[in-house]
């Protein structure tokens, strides 16, 4: 049995000569997290999980539009400098690029928030580490084939 987030694939079931088709997708992850703490626990976080990879990380939120035209991104990680500010940024790097996910996250971990294009934002409940991977794995499709 291989397990994708909430989906499962049973290989005894696929045929010996298609298994070579499934591919699981690496999750790509660019991080934009403040305080330090805070980004370090989220890089742990992200680097512990076998379908997810950090590409990047950048401190002024202005620099994500600049890193994400430079590498491939599946999800960026803000974490707004107010605790209820709403990263005006998302809505333009949403505009650029519509199949990017953003999470955000406030400074003191209390509330989180996934952004995607044509969708209104959705509220993470109990922001907690595995509920936010749980909603990246969700929003990022596996590549199945």
């Amino acid at each position: 049995m291989l397990c994708y987030g909430d989906q499962e694939i049973d290989l005894a079931r696929v045929d010996a000569q298609k298994r070579w088709y499934i591919v699981i997708k690496i999750i790509r992850v660019l991080l934009s997290s403040r305080p330090k703490l805070l980004s370090e626990v989220i890089r742990n976080l992200i680097e512990h999980q076998p379908d997810m990879q950090v590409v990047g990380e950048v401190l002024d939120p202005l620099q994500i539009l600049r890193a994400i035209r430079q590498i491939l991104v599946d999800v960026v990680i803000i974490t707004p400098l107010r605790a209820n500010g709403e990263p005006k940024i998302c809505h333009m790097l949403l505009a650029e690029q519509p199949l990017l996910k953003i999470v955000t996250q406030s400074s003191e971990g209390d509330a989180a928030y996934l952004y995607q294009s044509g969708r209104q934002k959705k509220c993470i409940e109990e922001p907690s580490g595995q509920s936010i991977l749980d909603v990246i794995r969700a929003a990022v499709p596996p590549a199945v084939h």
